[in-house]
């Protein structure tokens, strides 16, 4: 079975270094951030993983030169080894009048299959319309972005977290909970503020088994439903068409059965989130699926393939 994933980080230690402050990757974590090569393919190998569309790690780059420097960085690590990786384009969401030229040069010309979005900028959630000609963008080229989390603005922060150890207040702000609440906000955020009213055909991937949406979208449609009558299709309609929800990080049934009844296996599709999750978890989980061989086929690529045009 070929096995594509697609919430995989990387992180070169020199970049790193470059954003400032203490590392925030120290020890083997940050090794396998940094390593792009014999390591980590054989890692790959391993578990039969073919391809793994690579992108950075949150926040999203600071400013527009940050972006392209990632960006050529990892063209550079995609052409060493073209059959491996894939690339998700950096942008710079804190300046959004340069993400559409930046997406733009990332597919054309360094060949890259879509954008990572790392949540809000500076507390702006991407319904803002600063990011309206971004999606544009995304759209004229027919890329999809994947919005993944990051880490609470600070306000949040205080008034959520801020009274536990500051190791539990961590983990339950971000991995443990927080972010994914707060990404299932976003992505509800899209759909109630009309993103897809003006790009119908934008595509918006969201990892980690639909960041709690797909549990709570009967409740939203029910509620939400009755305050945003200006929209022409429904908030469920509009999840499960402009959609795809990645395993990346959860590897148990419930949460997989809860995500297929709603948006459908046509709309799933495996990730890891190497390093953060490992991938032999994420084979072992994909293996034990209760579905067919064909549903997991599509899991594993068949879907991927689709969306982001990679052909065998």
């Amino acid at each position: 079975m070929r096995i594509i994933a697609i919430e995989e980080h990387f992180a070169p230690r020199d970049l790193e270094a470059q954003r400032g402050g203490a590392p925030r990757y120290p020890g083997e974590l940050g090794d396998r951030l940094d390593d792009v090569g014999e390591q980590r393919i054989a890692d790959m190998d391993r578990n039969g993983i073919s391809l793994q569309v690579l992108a950075s790690t949150p926040p999203n780059a600071h400013n527009a030169s940050e972006a392209r420097t990632w960006n050529d960085r990892l063209a550079t690590i995609i052409a060493a080894h073209p059959d491996r990786f894939g690339g998700f384009a950096a942008l710079a969401t804190p300046e959004p009048e340069s993400c559409p030229a930046e997406l733009e040069r990332a597919v054309k010309e360094l060949g890259f299959l879509g954008a990572m979005i790392h949540g809000h900028a500076n507390g702006v959630f991407c319904d803002s319309p600063a990011l309206n000609p971004t999606f544009a963008k995304a759209e004229e080229l027919g890329v999809p972005i994947y919005l993944h989390p990051t880490p609470p603005v600070p306000a949040v922060f205080d008034a959520y977290y801020s009274d536990l150890k500051p190791e539990v207040a961590q983990v339950l702000a971000t991995s443990g909970w927080g972010w994914h609440a707060e990404t299932g906000l976003h992505a509800l955020r899209l759909i109630v503020s009309g993103v897809f009213e003006r790009f119908p055909n934008l595509q918006i991937i969201i990892g980690h088994m639909g960041e709690n949406v797909p549990f709570s979208l009967a409740r939203a449609e029910a509620t939400l439903g009755r305050v945003t009558p200006g929209l022409t299709r429904s908030i469920t309609q509009t999840f499960c068409e402009n959609f795809y929800v990645t395993t990346s990080g959860y590897f148990t049934i419930p949460p997989l059965l809860c995500a297929a009844m709603v948006v459908g296996v046509d709309r799933l599709i495996f990730s890891v989130d190497y390093p953060f999750a490992q991938n032999e978890d994420a084979r072992a989980f994909l293996d034990s699926m209760p579905l067919s061989l064909a549903d997991r086929h599509k899991i594993a690529h068949q879907n991927v393939e689709h969306l982001l045009a990679i052909h065998p």
